[in-house]
């Protein structure tokens, strides 16, 4: 049996990626720190990862380390041996190399701004310092490099974050304002719930090539699971297991024009998929207990936006779920924003003359509809990652936007 240790791990992905690498039975481990010393005394557990807050703790009860483990100073990977006795590893190490490697941060002669002082950082400062680094800048909350004095560091190249600082689900927020980092040439975020985090957001904004720790979470356990197992495994499943846990993350949101079909094809991609279905109109009816045109003729529209950014909000930080929106949703940027962060967008195109419009307050005739439509229409061509024409052929259309998402 093997597993993860923490704290609170309930939105883990290690059981679905171990499961890919080595088809062993992988569990759980949720322990306060005063279980500790029964958890690993525990012989039936052969071997299992650590995660926050215990990767340093978890030395003390390692009869062997590795040399990374030294270096680095903690530990995410132990095995128990036959003797009984724990040897532990910093596989982390290896998979924040590959993530380096992948979205192309070179260490060499550069100046790395790591924010956040705990375990992980410990991992990115060693690597970091072993390919090259010149300078090496830790920031902290109460450090003598702090988020008040940061300043003095707007010429480094590199930034990682290993915080948990934007991390579901508190997702959205940042710890530091990119523009200011003139000199930055690729940022890293070794979070991987959301998928782009508002660090992430903020560097595909301003062309910096940038990653999250999805890669790098993927890359340590085949390296845990080579450890579990003894043996060797192939390089290439790491990229293999990444695809599929990516694709099995990503929400598949569907924007457009109201009465262009968008809760009928998610219904449609639900029964296909078997995800979760979240129409953010009917999500609001159910909070409010009323139905739309009656919202807007009691409360006005500002008030139904601030009830729909309420609705999107939650929907985005979602995983795996489709999601219909609103026509309107987009036009607010902390909408676009919401839903970016985990989805894949797909923009249903339908012509104008063919959109139904009854129970919509703002679709009541033709002039109204063209106005709207034109109003819309540049934001749903450029926030989408793909464009499909809609007729009256659902199953088409389901069948179309399926054959997007598996690119």
């Amino acid at each position: 049996m093997y597993g993860l240790l923490g704290r609170k791990l309930g939105h883990s992905l290690s059981p679905q990626i171990h499961s890919l690498l080595g088809g062993y039975s992988y569990k759980l481990f949720c322990r306060e720190p005063e279980e500790l010393d029964g958890f690993f005394a525990d012989s039936t557990i052969e071997g299992f990862n650590v995660t926050i807050p215990y990767k340093v703790t978890a030395m003390k009860y390692c009869a062997d380390v590795t040399g990374t483990a030294k270096k680095t100073g903690c530990v995410n990977t132990v095995v128990r041996r036959s003797d009984g006795s724990l040897f532990g590893d910093n596989t982390d190490y290896y998979g924040f190399c590959r993530m380096a490697e992948k979205y192309g941060a070179d260490f060499e002669n550069k100046k790395v701004l790591v924010l956040g002082s705990g375990g992980a950082s410990g991992t990115v400062r060693t690597v970091a310092a072993d390919r090259g680094a010149a300078e090496i800048v830790t920031v902290s909350r109460r450090g003598e490099n702090n988020y008040e004095n940061i300043s003095r560091h707007f010429d480094a190249d590199i930034i990682v974050n290993a915080t948990p600082f934007g991390m579901y689900p508190d997702n959205g927020g940042r710890l530091i304002d990119l523009q200011s980092f003139k000199s930055c040439g690729c940022v890293l975020d070794l979070i991987y719930n959301p998928c782009r985090t508002g660090l992430i957001m903020d560097a595909e904004r301003l062309g910096i090539p940038c990653g999250n720790g999805l890669f790098m979470l993927v890359a340590q356990a085949l390296r845990s699971a080579e450890r579990f197992l003894d043996k060797k495994l192939d390089d290439s499943l790491t990229e293999t297991v990444y695809k599929k846990i990516l694709c099995a993350q990503k929400n598949i949101v569907l924007i457009g024009m109201p009465g262009c079909g968008k809760s009928t094809v998610g219904a449609g991609l639900a029964e296909l998929t078997g995800r979760p279905f979240i129409d953010t109109d009917a999500e609001i009816v159910k909070k409010e207990g009323r139905p739309i045109p009656e919202i807007f003729s009691a409360e006005g529209e500002e008030y139904f936006r601030s009830a729909e950014s309420a609705a999107v909000a939650e929907a985005g930080k979602k995983t795996g779920v489709i999601i219909s929106t609103g026509g309107g949703a987009v036009m607010r940027e902390e909408n676009r924003e919401a839903l970016s962060q985990n989805g894949t967008v797909i923009y249903l195109k339908r012509d104008v003359a063919s959109l139904a419009r009854d129970g919509r307050p703002l679709s009541l005739d033709g002039d109204a509809v063209e106005k709207l439509y034109s109003q819309r229409k540049k934001i749903y061509e450029t926030f989408a990652s793909f464009s499909i024409e809609v007729d009256n052929d659902i199953d088409a259309t389901v069948r179309e936007v399926m054959k997007c998402i598996s690119l």
